[in-house]
């Protein structure tokens, strides 16, 4: 079974993230999402794209923690290679508006797929967060992604803090664009992907790139991944993930 599809209506593109219990981050994961974003890209049909979870509380808890306990730096480092470099490459190429809609939890890696779109509509029962120096890393994409959105100040509290907050705080800050009522989530970001859409696909493209352009970080990206596999590597990082992970097994 397809842990990602991808449906189109409307000129919109529906991708859907489907990988219970908590829609965590592998390579083959990311393969497959970074598939979708392409096929959406070079879909003359497509004018918008919403990305959305199946899974009822979660939109994405963010990479797979699994694999990074065990200390494999190089297979960490692709997945990192995967979240950070090529998903953003693909997200930054579309060409086309990009929603994250996420009703439920966003978490680390989540909260990278989300701030890569365009937009975010969030339901109001959302919660958001950075919670990698919970588990002995470190939050390493966010340190460049949250200043620029937030300020300098706000990001180190939330990056080092790791403490979840709310969908009104979200946007607030301007992490997030619409906070709508639970349950009228989707069907607020499909008229907007609409409006998107029926847009001159010319001129969108053209104007999605120059946008693109002119926000461009992906220059200090390689320094990130760097970092965070410096960190996964200690023993500390270790122990913290694996008591976390023991903690997830005993709450199930």
């Amino acid at each position: 079974m397809p842990r990602v599809t991808m449906t189109v209506r409307d000129r919109v593109a529906e991708i859907v993230l489907d990988q219970g219990p908590v829609n965590a981050l592998d390579v083959a994961y990311l393969d497959e999402l970074i598939a979708a974003l392409r096929r959406a890209s070079a879909d003359d049909s497509v004018g918008a794209i919403l990305i959305v979870s199946a899974l009822p509380k979660i939109f994405c808890a963010g990479i797979d923690l699994n694999g990074v306990r065990t200390g494999d730096t190089l297979a960490v480092h692709r997945l990192l290679e995967k979240l950070y470099v090529e998903l953003a490459d693909v997200q930054y190429n579309l060409g086309k508006p990009s929603i994250a809609v996420i009703e439920g939890a966003a978490r680390g890696g989540g909260m990278t797929l989300g701030i890569q779109c365009n937009m975010i509509v969030a339901a109001r029962n959302a919660t958001f967060g950075y919670p990698e120096i919970e588990v002995g890393l470190i939050p390493a994409i966010h340190f460049i992604h949250l200043p620029r959105i937030v300020g300098r100040h706000r990001a180190f509290e939330l990056l080092f803090s790791g403490r979840a907050f709310s969908a009104e705080e979200a946007q607030n800050l301007g992490i997030i664009t619409h906070v709508v009522d639970d349950g009228k989530t989707r069907d607020e970001a499909r008229a907007i992907a609409r409006q998107f859409a029926a847009r001159s696909p010319l001129v969108t493209r053209l104007a999605h790139q120059a946008f693109m352009r002119f926000n461009d970080y992906r220059v200090e990206i390689g320094h990130t991944t760097e970092a965070f596999c410096t960190v996964a590597a200690t023993a500390d990082a270790r122990a913290a993930i694996g008591r976390f992970l023991d903690r997830s097994k005993g709450g199930s």
